[in-house]
Order: structure tokens, then C-alpha cells, then sequence
């Protein structure tokens, strides 16, 4: 009897210690962040692994009617109709919106393995990049999915959840934060990872390095309005900078190679590069595209300050001539299955250059009326854009760009007062910056920041088959919330 109530002793030790055991153990497979190299590994994640390039692009003004139904895209057509996508896949409005959310978590995650780690000043360089990146992703949602930036109206207007910690629970309601709140949270967000961000990568061009956060810094300032900050921030590039894209070597290129150039981690302008999944490549020759006969409106001679070549139109054509296509996105296409021929494509994009920062410290040292300064970097910048471009003779004065480009009425009308001298140089500095970026949607954030109007016809055998204006503060500026979020509990936009 004494020995069976050993044994039975034994027994239930052993089994509160298998129990112990078996509890203490992580009930699936997922990885454990709880080392340094792990940290950085997730931070590969913090980025969108989908882009906003095709669908900002196709709602913007440089898109028109082709009238190539063969190369009819529902995605496109409805983001040329500023409607919400109502099919999921490569390039939608809902794929950007959970891959944004998906790198939100990962930065979220980095930040919290961090802390557990007791937060050790040799991980400062992964905190400064996951900060950087929450703000990041978090700002290119409420730039597309909420109404423009506007102090006096952005505590009431709707912005987009603003996460700030991973997600512990199998179902979580967000709330929407207010315009004010999400911005004043990107703030901190950069400010305090911009203390600790490195340029320490093997490979730089990838992360949010010191110069690549500067720059989206300048980004952000420049749509917040605060012209200090984005000339602190981009202080260090200088005056008339060798750093921009050559775009001379450039066109110099054989054309198939562009491409791969043009998002290059050797070119010096480009501070941060990207390889999402998209169809980029091909989208520039769907219906709603860079039509042949409507081009020269935006990048002919006429364009151009002293009615020269600009060095920016450097494309082809196909389809008869019909479709304009600059080859600025390299497609990998990673083959998945040898046999039947399918895989993944990815598009190289470039998220930030120098050309980028120039033109936003330009624009600052113009609303800081500081225009012997803007005169002497516009005219350097657009002179590097032009073909045959004489300094002695191609003089960029307020003469000049108001004869240029003359006050419209009610034609740009931001947040803020502009003076009439003023927003003849804006206007000019958009267009600058709508020409560099051509085909890659950052045109579609200064039409919604100055509250241009577009028009998009639908056309039929050449003759307006439907009249389709986007109004200044038009509600369809802001993005409808995708279906699988709304259902889910956030509150859709009006």
C-alpha cells in the first residue's frame, strides 16, 4: 500500500510538471521576437508590400480616354470614375489598405520585442526605423482614404485608426482617429524616430535611413504647411545639388535598360526603393492612360519655362502611337510554377528622392517669400530638365514664371493664403513636379492639397459619351473605406 501511494505521488508530480511545461510553451508555431537579428528581420515588413502608384495615378489629371476597350481594366476604369474598387487583387484599393495595416503591425511588433528586450541603446537604430515606418504607412492612409489637411477643419474630419501597439485579440473594433489627431501622431511619430535612425544597412536603399526619413519628413511638413520644417529638413542637400537625377544620362540609356535605372539603388537620388507586388509596369497602357494626342498638354514644348524640350518626356509609345509609357518601373516577375507559366510580379518603385525633397524646399523658400533663394533653385532644377538649356539666356525671374504661368481665379486654392506672386510659382513647381513624376501618382496628392478641380470625359468614337468633373472639395477626394474594414466596425466616409 505505501509504495502504491508513491507511485501515485510520482504520477501526479510528473504530471503537474508536464503540465507546467506543456503551458509554458507557445501553442503554435510562430516566430518569437526576442532577439536583435529578429527585430531587424520583421522591420523588412514595415513597408507596404502593395502600392498606391497605379490607383493615384488613374485619378489623377494626367490620365485620359484612350478609347483602347481591348485594354479596359476595372480598376482603372473605376478609379478613373473616382468610385470605390469593387473587386479585390493586384493594385486595388483594398489590397493598399491591409498591406499599409500589415506593415503597421510589423513596425508595432519591432517596437514592443524591442521594449521586452529592456531597450537597449544598440537597438535604437531598429526603433528609429519602426517609428519612422508606422508614421509612414499611417500617412499614406489618411492621405488617400480622409479629406485634405485643413487646420480648421481636421479635429471633426475623419482620418483613419492610428495603431499604435499589436493586436492581442482575435477581433478588434477600431475607432477612427480625426485628420488632427493622425497627423499629430505621425509628428511624434517622426520626431522621435528621426533621434535614432541610421544609415548602418548593408543595403541602405531599402530602409528608412537618415536621408530617406528626412525626406518624408519634407513630405510631411510640406502638406501640414509648416515651411520651417521642411527647410530644416532638407538643409543638408544644398544649394543647386549635383544629387538629383541626371536626367541627361539618363535619356542617354539604351530604352530597355531605363527602366532598371530609373529605381537603381546606384542612383544617388533615390533614398528609398520598394519592390511590391503590382501590375505597375503594365497599368500605363490601360484605357485610362497618358493618351498620345493629349500629352503635349502636359509635357510639350509649350510646358516647358523657356519653351524648350523638357528632358522629362523621355518615353515611348505603343499601340499604334496611342499609348505614352515611360519606363521609369522595373517588373521581377518570380515564376511560381515553371510549367503553367504563373508567378508573382513586383514592381520596383522608388518612394523617395532627392528630386522629391528639392522641389518641396523649393516650394518652401516661395512661401517663405524668400524668392532671390527660389529663382536660383528653380531655374537650376528646370534647367537641368531642359533640352538646351542656356544659363546666360534662359533667365528665371518673377517676370518670367508670372508671364508663364498667370493667376487663374479660384484655380489653386490650399489651406493657406497664397498671394498672387506666389501662386504663379506654385503653380510652376506642381507642374515641375508633375512632369518628374509622371506615371508614378504623386500628382493625384497635390491636386487633393490645393483642391484642383479635374475633368475625366468618357469618350465614344471620339465625341463625350459622359461629363465626369471632380468639384473642389468633392467628396469622392477621400477614398471609400474598403468593405472588408467597414464591415468590420470603422466608420465609412460620407
Amino acid at each position: 500500500m505505501k509504495n502504491i501511494k508513491i507511485l501515485l505521488s510520482l504520477l501526479v508530480l510528473t504530471g503537474i510538471t508536464s503540465c507546467d511545461d506543456y503551458l509554458s510553451e507557445v501553442p503554435d508555431n510562430r516566430t518569437q521576437i526576442d532577439t536583435p537579428e529578429k527585430v531587424s528581420e520583421l522591420l523588412v515588413s514595415a513597408y507596404p508590400n502593395k502600392t498606391y502608384m497605379v490607383l493615384a495615378e488613374a485619378m489623377s489629371d494626367n490620365v485620359f480616354d484612350s478609347e483602347l476597350l481591348s485594354r479596359t481594366n476595372l480598376y482603372n476604369e473605376q478609379s478613373y470614375n473616382w468610385e470605390m474598387h469593387t473587386q479585390i487583387g493586384f493594385d486595388s484599393q483594398s489590397e493598399f489598405w491591409v498591406a499599409s495595416y500589415q506593415a503597421i503591425a510589423a513596425a508595432n511588433q519591432a517596437l514592443e520585442a524591442i521594449e521586452k528586450l529592456g531597450s537597449p541603446a544598440s537597438l535604437n537604430p531598429q526603433k528609429g526605423e519602426a517609428l519612422i515606418a508606422r508614421a509612414y504607412n499611417h500617412f499614406m492612409l489618411v492621405s488617400l482614404w480622409s479629406n485634405r489637411y485643413n487646420p480648421a477643419t481636421a479635429t471633426t474630419d475623419l482620418g483613419v485608426p492610428y495603431i499604435k501597439s499589436p493586436e492581442s485579440e482575435l477581433l478588434v473594433q477600431y475607432k477612427r482617429n480625426s485628420v488632427k489627431e493622425v497627423f499629430d501622431f505621425i509628428e511624434q511619430d517622426i520626431v522621435e524616430g528621426l533621434k535614432y535612425v541610421t544609415n548602418n544597412y548593408k543595403e541602405p536603399k531599402y530602409h528608412f535611413t537618415v536621408d530617406a526619413s528626412k525626406a518624408f519628413a519634407t513630405r510631411f511638413y510640406l502638406i501640414k504647411g509648416d515651411w520651417d520644417k521642411v527647410l530644416e529638413y532638407s538643409e543638408s542637400l544644398g544649394s543647386k545639388p549635383t544629387k538629383i537625377r541626371d536626367w541627361p544620362t539618363y535619356t542617354g540609356t539604351a530604352f530597355a535598360q531605363r527602366d532598371v535605372q530609373y529605381s537603381s539603388a546606384d542612383r544617388e537620388t533615390n533614398l528609398l526603393i520598394s519592390y511590391p507586388n503590382s501590375l505597375a509596369n503594365r497599368a500605363v497602357g490601360y484605357r485610362f492612360c497618358l493618351a498620345a494626342n493629349r500629352s503635349n498638354e502636359i509635357l510639350g514644348n509649350s510646358t516647358n519655362m523657356w519653351n524648350k524640350a523638357n528632358l522629362t518626356f523621355t518615353s515611348g509609345q505603343y499601340d499604334g502611337g496611342t499609348v505614352v509609357y515611360f519606363p521609369k518601373v522595373y517588373e521581377y516577375f518570380k515564376i511560381t510554377n515553371l510549367t503553367s507559366g504563373i508567378g508573382t510580379p513586383y514592381a520596383a518603385t522608388v518612394l523617395f528622392s532627392n528630386d522629391d525633397v528639392y522641389l518641396n524646399r523649393i516650394e518652401a523658400l516661395v512661401m517663405k517669400n524668400k524668392m532671390a533663394e527660389a529663382n536660383t533653385e528653380l531655374g537650376y532644377f528646370l534647367g537641368t530638365r531642359t533640352s538646351g538649356y542656356n544659363a546666360a539666356t534662359d533667365l528665371l525671374n518673377e517676370g518670367v514664371v508670372t508671364a508663364k504661368y498667370p493667376v487663374i481665379p479660384n484655380e489653386f486654392t490650399p489651406f493657406y493664403t497664397l498671394t498672387p506672386v506666389q501662386t504663379s510659382y506654385i503653380k510652376a513647381i506642381a507642374e515641375a513636379r508633375r512632369r518628374e513624376f509622371m506615371q508614378e501618382g504623386h500628382r493625384w496628392f497635390d491636386i487633393k492639397r490645393f483642391n484642383l478641380v479635374v475633368t475625366h470625359n468618357t469618350l465614344a468614337f471620339g465625341k463625350i459619351e459622359r461629363n465626369n468633373i471632380l468639384e473642389k472639395d468633392d467628396k469622392r477626394r477621400a477614398l471609400q473605406i474598403p468593405l472588408r474594414a467597414s464591415d468590420n466596425g470603422i466608420e465609412k466616409n460620407p
